[in-house]
């Protein structure tokens, strides 16, 4: 049996980093599901590849030698299906836009309508991506051309950045819930308050929305983990926990038995669009610049 070039990029991480909780932060997997992909690895190639205890990680002969190869092996990899997917695009004239919630705000219908002047025969295609992925779909050469993404994410000095939106945290609460009736809430009020929390893949991303540097080391308790935005309303709802969310995802979610509120005490969010730095695709930079130009023009008419 052959390895997966997911089990060298598993190994590649673990070997750059020297750590296995880095390694899997950075590759969006828990701790023990690298570890036992590791294993697979070494007893595939009847070797050990690193020295471990509890303190350290370090390369075996074995394991160095491979290093140089893997690297080469995903890069390889890697730019056959850049080149795939440039062909499949070029022949769909398709971008494919990754999002974890929805957007609302008028941004993607002001931006598709600006790439559309540039590029008349390209089409828009969103998707949906769960937040066990925080960057909807750019890492790990996902399905994602581009990406609209809350920020802080993994690895992101990897990728090209751009905020789009920064709006002030609120919190959704059940209907019945004993602070659903004020205009506004201290985030004080919220420390004892069980909290939805994303996945733990989504590493800082899910520490922003715990707002675990505005809790001067208050513990949190977790009420649920959720993996996309139906999930977690519908947890709201059912009263397993609340949520700190965007202000401006505060109307695209409202249902009945959920209530929103601003939030006092709190760091602003920021909507980003975000892409691979490496791809040069001037339909990819045309839709760069129409969103751009759609979020400054919207900024322009007083919206968020």
């Amino acid at each position: 049996m052959d390895a997966h070039v997911r089990d060298l990029r598993y190994f590649l991480a673990v070997a750059e980093e020297l750590n296995f909780t880095r390694a899997a932060e950075r590759m969006f997997v828990s701790q023990p599901a690298l570890s036992k992909q590791i294993r697979r690895l070494e007893e595939l190639l009847r070797v050990r590849l690193f020295d471990r205890d509890r303190r350290t990680v370090a390369l075996t002969a074995p394991g160095r030698a491979l290093l140089p190869r893997a690297r080469e092996l995903v890069r390889v990899w890697d730019e056959a299906r850049r080149a795939v997917g440039e062909a499949a695009a070029a022949e769909a004239a398709v971008l494919t836009v990754g999002v974890s919630s929805s957007v609302g705000r008028g941004l993607l219908p002001a931006a598709r309508a600006r790439f559309a002047e540039r590029r008349p025969h390209w089409r828009i295609r969103v998707r949906q991506v769960d937040w066990e992925d925080p960057t909807a779909g750019l890492a790990g050469g996902g399905e994602a051309d581009l990406a609209l993404v809350w920020l802080p994410v993994p690895g992101q000095e990897d990728l090209s950045v751009r905020v789009v939106a920064t709006e002030p945290r609120w919190v959704a609460l059940p209907a019945g819930h004993r602070l659903a009736g004020r205009a506004e809430v201290s985030f004080s009020e919220l420390l004892d308050e069980p909290f939805l929390a994303l996945p733990e893949s989504a590493g800082p991303l899910r520490d922003f929305w715990l707002a675990l540097e505005e809790r001067a080391g208050h513990p949190v308790r977790i009420g649920s983990v959720v993996s996309n935005a139906d999930e977690t309303f519908e947890a709201v709802e059912e009263g397993s926990g609340v949520v700190l969310l965007a202000a401006g995802n505060a109307a695209i979610y409202r249902r009945p038995g959920v209530v929103t509120l601003p939030v006092g005490g709190l760091s602003p969010s920021r909507l980003a669009l975000a892409w691979r730095p490496d791809d040069h695709r001037p339909a990819v930079r045309d839709f760069v610049d129409a969103l751009l130009d759609a979020a400054a023009g919207l900024t322009r008419d007083g919206l968020p």
